[in-house]
């Protein structure tokens, strides 16, 4: 059976269905003009804008997740970095590797005068080698000794490996003082021994900025931090050939 009629001015066709000998009656509707509905249509725009700003939502979500990983995983290491500073308060407490890739224990050096130097191949000041190698031959020993940090941050004047600084150091300047390991001594990865020797918080007595290619810092034989030198200052100095002579 099939009829017409009328809801809200819209034409609907309705289709009856009776099942024989039954009680139960089913019905199919056709409505295609409702879909033609204005409410219909801006219902479908509503979703649609949903549906858009929950990916946009969705996006900026997990864009910041990201942004805070990467925050985290930074704030992480910087919180590493501490601890192993915090942990070495002392000067003896730190270990570095040597140019040959081995662990030096700077607890080895208890009992001498220390000058360590941040050094380069290719600056201006690089003749220094030669007046510290003089110094390491005329006072080094049991009560004083130099060692070297080759540094590529200024100016980039230490691009070599450590195999290269080490032929250069030995050929040109006969070097023969402990020679360590390329490190940083400014910046976020600063070498730890390096943060202990430039922060007074850390050393107990001054703050030093690496200012430069071959800055000297001074340790007395109980670790104790002495003093800081610029660049200018000759390795033959009075003031230098008097620590290292213990006077």
């Amino acid at each position: 059976m099939v009829g017409k009629r009328k809801f809200g001015g819209n034409s609907v066709v309705i289709r009856w269905i009776e099942w024989r000998g039954g009680e139960e009656i089913q019905s199919k509707k056709r409505a295609s003009s409702l879909n033609q509905s204005p409410n219909f249509g801006l219902s479908l725009k509503t979703r649609t804008m949903k549906k858009t700003l929950l990916a946009l939502s969705l996006g900026f979500f997990l864009a910041a997740c990201n942004q805070n990983s990467v925050a985290q995983d930074a704030a992480d290491e910087n919180v590493d970095l501490k601890k192993e500073v915090s942990m070495a308060q002392s000067f003896y407490d730190f270990k570095v590797t040597d140019i040959n890739g081995e662990e030096f224990d700077m607890s080895s050096l208890k009992g001498k005068r220390v000058l360590i130097v941040n050094t380069a191949s290719e600056c201006g000041y690089t003749p220094q080698y030669k007046t510290l190698q003089e110094l390491y031959e005329t006072h080094g020993g049991d009560k004083f000794v130099i060692i070297g940090f080759p540094c590529n941050q200024f100016g980039g004047q230490e691009p070599g490996s450590n195999e290269e600084i080490k032929s250069f150091c030995e050929k040109n300047y006969g070097v023969s003082f402990p020679m360590m390991d390329k490190v940083a001594v400014k910046g976020d990865d600063v070498h730890p021994l390096y943060k202990w020797l430039t922060e007074e918080e850390l050393n107990g007595v001054d703050d030093a900025r690496v200012s430069w290619n071959f800055n000297k810092f001074l340790i007395d034989e109980n670790g104790n931090w002495v003093a800081h030198h610029g660049s200018g200052k000759s390795p033959m100095s009075d003031e230098i050939v008097a620590f290292a002579t213990g006077k």
